[in-house]
């Protein structure tokens, strides 16, 4: 074959290979795009013109509120929002807090059993959370924690394993150097872990922070379990109102969820930079 015939069976090739490339992204972007278009255009349509025109349909009117402002008295959003604050903000601190603490334990001090305690945490996670929730809602029960913010936090803020592996690696990148320099210096363990150690874990913090914070806002389950009263909604329960046994009101679900989705977009947006270097630094290095 001729090097013409050669380059030229070459670019038809890479041609494909592009042609599907591009085809399955633009394929895999438009079905995920699809569910959040419909609910864009669904929160627009009135009761009525929402049961007579179909979901591709474009609404009437783009500037009709109504079902944002049903969404928000009718789902006491305001309280939901007031909710979901406070639980991210005791729930980030604690898990911080305890994964950071026990992974500078598992790291720094070698005491029998260190390798176990690392593989049971490893085994829990193989475990399904829904598997255990009989177990879990029998103690919180005993303990009288359900239907309580208190206990709900206490809940999400047990140590994440994914966390914890995160911090356990970062910790192996940091020289026992710097441990042994402060205790001759005469510091404690704990000016050691609170005044050196933690500042230097800040990307794999913004990592942790990131990924507890969208599971934590975006938890329904266990909100819809053990958060009954309607005082303690929080976003994700919030929108609950809106179904029934005689069928589900999806105009004002779509509005509810692009106003739950505002917030986090918005955060988003105005943090992208911090949260990308927290990602990039804070990635598990091999």
């Amino acid at each position: 074959m001729s090097n013409r015939k050669r380059r030229k069976h070459y670019s038809v090739k890479q041609c494909i290979i592009s042609f599907l490339k591009y085809f399955s992204l633009i394929f895999i972007t438009f079905w995920m795009l699809l569910p959040i278009v419909s609910c864009v255009i669904t929160a627009f349509k009135s009761t009525q013109e929402y049961n007579q025109t179909s979901v591709a349909t474009l609404p009437k009117n783009w500037f009709y509120i109504e079902n944002f402002v049903t969404a928000w008295t009718k789902g006491n959003m305001g309280r939901a929002f007031l909710n979901s604050m406070i639980i991210l903000v005791f729930v980030l601190m604690g898990s911080i807090l305890i994964g950071t603490m026990l992974a500078y334990i598992l790291n720094r001090f070698k005491f029998l059993g260190n390798g176990l305690i690392r593989n049971l945490f490893l085994f829990a996670a193989l475990i399904p959370g829904v598997a255990v929730q009989v177990t879990v809602f029998s103690i919180m029960t005993s303990l009288n924690l359900v239907n309580t913010l208190v206990g709900y936090m206490i809940l999400l803020m047990g140590t994440d394993v994914i966390s914890i592996y995160v911090f356990l690696q970062f910790f192996e990148n940091i020289s026992v150097s710097l441990d042994e320099s402060a205790i001759v210096d005469g510091a404690s363990y704990y000016t050691v872990f609170f005044r050196i150690l933690l500042p230097l874990l800040k990307p794999a913090i913004v990592t942790c922070m990131i990924l507890k914070g969208v599971s934590t806002y975006n938890e329904y389950y266990m909100a819809n379990l053990y958060l009954q009263s309607e005082k303690l909604k929080v976003v994700s329960s919030s929108l609950y109102t809106f179904t029934g046994p005689f069928g589900n009101q999806y105009n004002f679900i779509c509005a509810g969820v692009i106003i739950t989705v505002l917030p986090a977009l918005i955060v988003f947006i105005t943090c992208q930079n911090k949260i990308y270097n927290g990602l990039t630094q804070g990635a598990v290095k091999g």
